[in-house]
């Protein structure tokens, strides 16, 4: 509807002779501004949300503004660079640049809902992404008495960590793809030719997280952490965050955000003691949550009883600094500790 092309065979590079060329078709934005304004009018608590891999500027901004009038945008490009990068490089070598760069490339004062998974990878075919993880594994070794297997417990950690990072970096909302809360482990189809019209992917296998003696309750027990956590702090309505470290040789990411500090080790076998992160608020500080905890699919490798004190030393433009211990594989959060002050 933007555009006489449709979009068909263009790029959208960002130049933006392409969003306000003649190629804008001016009658179907001017439907959806007027029918954002009937909406907003009619139903005050409604919000409506574009789906445009265009990013067309002022999509989310009031129709007095002279925008389109949507609430929010969905982050299309945040699945597609998951899925790129577990079906092409291996997370040894996942450039931490372009990840950090995938969550928070998106329209200034525009709100987007950010997700690890869509429709593209978990219908009609494709893997989901505890799939691509896992595999075949997850039909021999998901069970909490199986050994250890390293493709799991890779596999459960990523999954991990792709939700918390997307959740509180990647936008302003958080949309969850059906069964990926606790990793689902195959594509949802509906009978059709290319499946012979089988109504054997045609569900969720809601019973695999009922079931206490399998591991899917480690991700969902994860997915609930956040989106608690979240509720009790709100980073989805807090302002952008402020990435102060990424170091690519490390696979480390850390960033601030509703007055939480968050650390990613995405190296799959090195883990860091006294690593220093920033901190622009002076005080002490405790973990809130960590995804190496056992109740994630974790390993326990982090003592959450210690406190980590600030240290007047500015690091990476941060005023002051804290050392900790950050495991491979495992993501971390930390708040102020009120109750030492």
């Amino acid at each position: 509807m933007l555009y006489h092309s449709r979009g068909l065979g263009q790029g959208f590079s960002g130049n933006y002779d392409e969003y306000f060329g003649l190629n804008v078709d001016i009658e179907g934005v001017v439907y959806l501004m007027l029918a954002n304004y009937m909406l907003h009018k009619c139903y005050p608590e409604l919000i409506t949300i574009a789906e445009d891999v265009s990013g067309m500027p002022g999509l989310c901004r009031p129709i007095n503004e002279g925008g389109l009038g949507f609430d929010y945008r969905l982050g299309m490009a945040i699945p597609d660079k998951w899925i790129k990068l577990l079906k092409e490089v291996r997370d040894e070598d996942w450039n931490i640049g372009e990840i950090v760069w995938t969550l928070c490339n998106r329209r200034w004062m525009e709100k987007t809902v950010a997700y690890s998974e869509s429709h593209d990878q978990a219908l009609v075919g494709d893997k989901t992404i505890a799939f691509w993880l896992m595999d075949k594994d997850m039909y021999t070794f998901m069970s909490t008495f199986s050994p250890s297997n390293p493709v799991i417990d890779r596999g459960i950690a990523l999954h991990n960590m792709l939700t918390l990072i997307t959740h509180s970096l990647g936008g302003e909302g958080y949309l969850n793809f059906m069964g990926n809360e606790f990793g689902h482990p195959e594509w949802l189809d509906f009978p059709r030719v290319g499946n012979k019209d089988s109504f054997s992917y045609a569900r969720r296998q809601w019973n695999l997280v009922d079931d206490s003696l399998l591991k899917y309750k480690f991700m969902n027990n994860w997915d609930r952490a956040v989106n608690l956590l979240e509720e009790q702090h709100k980073w989805l309505s807090s302002d952008h965050a402020y990435v102060s470290w990424k170091h690519e040789d490390d696979k480390i990411i850390v960033f601030e955000r509703a007055a939480l500090v968050f650390v990613f080790n995405f190296h799959p076998v090195k883990s860091f003691a006294d690593y220093p992160v920033g901190l622009n608020t002076f005080g002490t500080y405790r973990v809130v949550l960590n995804s190496d905890d056992t109740q994630f699919g974790g390993f326990n490798r982090i003592d959450t009883s210690i406190h980590h004190h600030a240290e007047n030393k500015i690091f990476c433009n941060r005023l002051y600094r804290m050392l900790i211990y950050i495991p491979s594989r495992t993501a971390a959060v930390y708040a102020m500790d009120n109750s030492s002050n």
